[in-house]
């Protein structure tokens, strides 16, 4: 078995083709000799949005294959049909791209209760394990269920005081890793930003969940581990291919096949997930039954604590393994990628560099290290991290919605069951709400009056949190997280370019990052007491 799911992973293009060609075939037949019923009313009076015209039963499949990027594809398919809202046929689903923030805001805020629900996909079947997280969830019962959870018990803004303490304590081990790193003579005192950054990330939510930094034995300096690198490398390609527009996710009857091996990828990078979470989570579910446990220390014993009516567990094994794989897929991206591209952007631009430092100097001081307390006075640094996520959105789209039946958006049929996928990347840098779309000007979100800046972005002109139902509930913890890290990155240390290497800005070809991880000379600019007390 195994070795035909590696024959079918590396299948070459032809046959992929071929593969598709036969079934659309057999489907077809099927199609002509019991044909569907007829247009409804709406998609008789409504046509739909622009797009390609598509394939008989396979749709722009082929087309999305031969591209080397499928939303590379689709955004240059939109630009050159000068169209913000099209319709790509892939299979049987009618995908929606939208690159209008006002066309978004009619769906996911006018139209929310049609669009609350998820598709189903083999990379989202396998991550939720069957569909019993929040995210990932369709609209329902479950949905609801995990929902109420996430929100009233583990991300309540009563929690996220109880945790205060766990967030610092990581906040702190960034100051005494990047400081560590500086020291390092061989290297120059050259940091890898995106390690700092990632492992932060990871370090927190782990912290939050497990209350441990490391799986394994750990490092003095606050380096990541060879389990940490190995698991939030695991957690960063369970995302890269969430739905990532594989073929079976449009044709699932070629699930089994994995043509692109997207399965393949999704399921070693799970397993990898599990291996260190599963045994956590499996001892603490047997000493709270034992009662060698009774006392609440992390959000993996608030979730085995709940009880329903009937004062039994309310979460089950499997519930609690894939709500916490969800949230650390959740915790680490967003945060990182934002202040490694902000680090990078200010470091090609000094001035906005150093008003983030005169803002940090006159808010904290130089006698103290940043708290969480100072967020709300930190505008500038929140205007960086903002236009981070405008510019450098950590996805070309935002999570699928899902039309739970037919209806009409900008007089658009949408038809039951299509995709609507708002685009990260187009509605940040549409020159139709943004000047200068491609210039990193922080200036562009601070607001006259002086008044707080905040890093939700409720009219949809870029994507932080969405909105709607399926908004993010996370939204207090992700701002935390994110100017805690960009804040103690720039006042605790000053940041220059490696000899005879410039900052170079270009992303890559396949996914949100920088092509190159951020590598930069950090010196300390604090004085060296206030550190101390890290470094024992």
């Amino acid at each position: 078995m195994e070795s035909s799911r590696a024959f079918f992973s590396f299948i070459s293009p032809f046959w992929s083709y071929f593969i598709i060609f036969i079934i659309a075939l057999f489907r077809l037949i099927k199609t002509l000799k019991y044909p569907h019923s007829s247009s409804t009313t709406l998609f008789r009076k409504h046509r739909l949005p622009p797009g390609p015209k598509p394939w008989p039963i396979i749709g722009s499949l082929p087309e999305m294959l031969s591209s080397k990027f499928a939303p590379k594809w689709i955004h240059q398919l939109m630009k050159n049909m000068n169209t913000e809202i099209a319709c790509i046929k892939l299979g049987n689903v009618h995908v929606i791209p939208v690159t209008n923030p006002a066309l978004a805001c009619e769906f996911l805020k006018k139209q929310d209760d049609i669009f609350a629900s998820r598709p189903t996909s083999m990379s989202s079947g396998l991550i939720s394990r069957g569909y019993k997280t929040t995210i990932l969830s369709l609209y329902g019962e479950q949905w609801k269920k995990m929902k109420k959870i996430v929100i009233k018990d583990l991300l309540s803004p009563a929690k996220h005081r109880w945790l205060h303490n766990k967030r610092m304590e990581e906040a702190d081990n960034l100051v005494r890793y990047v400081y560590m790193s500086s020291q390092n003579n061989n290297e120059g005192g050259l940091v890898n930003v995106r390690i700092a950054a990632q492992h932060y990330s990871g370090n927190v939510i782990r912290k939050m969940i497990f209350n441990k930094r490391y799986f394994g034995e750990g490092r003095e300096d606050g380096a990541p581990g060879i389990e940490e690198i190995e698991h939030v490398s695991a957690v960063f390609t369970i995302l890269k291919y969430l739905f990532a527009f594989s073929v079976s996710d449009y044709m699932p009857c070629l699930r089994a096949l994995d043509v692109d091996g997207h399965k393949r990828m999704s399921k070693n990078a799970l397993s990898i997930v599990n291996k260190y979470h599963d045994p956590i989570i499996e001892q603490r579910i047997k000493q709270w039954n034992e009662g060698t446990k009774a006392e609440t220390e992390d959000l993996l014993d608030v979730m085995i604590s709940l009880k329903d009516a009937n004062n039994k567990p309310l979460l089950t094994m499997h519930e609690i393994k894939s709500q916490i794989t969800e949230l650390m897929l959740a915790t680490v991206d967003n945060p990182s990628n934002a202040a490694e591209w902000a680090l990078a952007e200010m470091m090609k631009q000094p001035e906005l560099l150093k008003k983030a430092t005169e803002e940090l100097d006159k808010v904290v001081g130089k006698n103290r290290l940043v708290e969480e307390s100072d967020i709300p006075k930190l505008n500038y640094i929140k205007a960086c991290l903002r236009e981070a996520f405008r510019l450098h959105p950590i996805a070309p789209f935002n999570v699928p919605h899902v039309a739970m039946h037919d209806t009409v958006v900008s007089n658009y049929f949408i038809p039951k069951g299509s995709h609507v996928i708002l685009s990260r990347e187009e509605l940040g840098r549409n020159p139709k709400v943004w000047e200068e779309p491609l210039k990193f000007k922080p200036e562009r979100h601070l607001m006259d009056d002086g008044s707080d800046v905040f890093l939700t972005e409720p009219d949809l002109r870029f994507i932080t949190f969405t909105a709607g139902k399926r908004g993010c509930p996370g939204v207090v913890l992700g701002t935390t997280l994110s100017v805690m890290l960009l804040a103690r990155l720039i006042h605790g240390f000053t940041w220059s370019a490696p000899p005879n290497k410039p900052i170079e800005l270009l992303q890559s070809e396949t996914d949100p990052f920088i092509a190159h991880p951020l590598e930069a000379v950090a010196k300390l600019r604090l004085p060296k007491e206030v550190i101390y007390s890290l470094l024992d």
